[in-house]
C-alpha cells in the first residue's frame, strides 16, 4: 500500500497572481514555510550565550531584529526572541544541543505564523493606513522590530529597508488572508490590476 505525501499548502498560496497585479512600487510575497522557533532565556545568562554562540549572532535588544544571517532574530520581550530560519532547518535540536543543561525554553512554532515580504516606495504610505507605528526613518531605522497591530490584527513588523521600503509582516496562519485583502485593498487608490476580496479568482 503507498501512503502519499501530504501536499504543503501556504496560507496565501491563492494570493500569489493577485499580488502580482499590485501597483508599481508596492510588491507583496509570501515566505512559507519558515523554521519558526520561540527562544525564551536570561539575557546575559549562560544559556544566551551558548545560543549566540551556535547561532552566530547577538540576540537584538528590544525592539530590535537581527536579520543579516541565516538565521533572523526578532526581539518579542524582554526575556523572548522569535528565530526564523529557512525551511525545514533542524534549529530547534541545535538550539537544545547548544543549551546543554542550562535554562531556556525552545519551542517549535513554525505552523502558527506566514511571513509577507513588502518592498518598494509605497509600502510606508500603505501600512500607515492601518498601522499606528511610526516608520519615519528617524524613528524607525532599519532593523527596528515591533509588535504591534495592523487593521485590528496582530503582527509582528521588521523594517528591513530605509525609510521602511521594505518590511517583513509576520501574521498568524488564520488571519493571513483577512491581512492580504487588507494590504490589496489599502493599495488600490495607487493604481494596478488587483481587486479586493481575491485571491486568484
Amino acid at each position: 500500500m503507498t501512503v502519499e505525501t501530504p501536499v504543503r499548502v501556504s496560507p496565501l498560496a491563492e494570493w500569489r497572481e493577485t499580488f502580482d497585479r499590485l501597483p508599481a512600487g508596492f510588491q507583496v510575497e509570501e515566505l512559507p514555510f519558515l523554521t519558526q522557533v520561540t527562544l525564551r532565556v536570561t539575557p546575559g545568562s549562560a544559556a544566551a550565550e551558548a545560543v549566540e554562540s551556535a547561532l552566530g549572532l547577538k540576540l537584538p535588544s528590544a525592539s530590535r531584529a537581527e536579520m543579516s544571517g541565516e538565521v533572523k532574530a526578532l526581539w518579542l520581550g524582554p526575556d523572548e526572541w522569535l528565530l526564523v530560519a529557512p525551511p525545514d532547518t533542524a534549529l530547534v535540536e541545535r538550539l537544545r544541543s547548544a543549551i546543554g543543561n542550562e535554562f531556556a525554553t525552545v519551542t517549535d512554532v513554525s505552523a502558527q505564523r506566514t511571513v509577507l515580504s513588502l518592498r518598494g516606495g509605497l509600502t510606508r504610505q500603505i501600512l500607515a493606513q492601518g498601522c499606528a507605528i511610526d516608520l519615519d526613518p528617524r524613528v524607525s531605522p532599519v532593523g527596528s522590530c515591533y509588535t504591534t497591530l495592523l487593521a485590528q490584527t496582530g503582527i509582528t513588523l521588521v523594517v528591513r529597508g530605509e525609510g521602511a521600503s521594505g518590511a517583513w509582516l509576520l501574521v498568524r496562519a488564520s488571519f493571513a488572508p483577512y491581512t492580504a485583502a487588507w494590504l490589496v485593498d489599502a493599495a488600490t487608490e495607487y493604481g494596478g490590476g488587483a481587486e479586493y476580496g481575491g485571491g486568484t479568482g
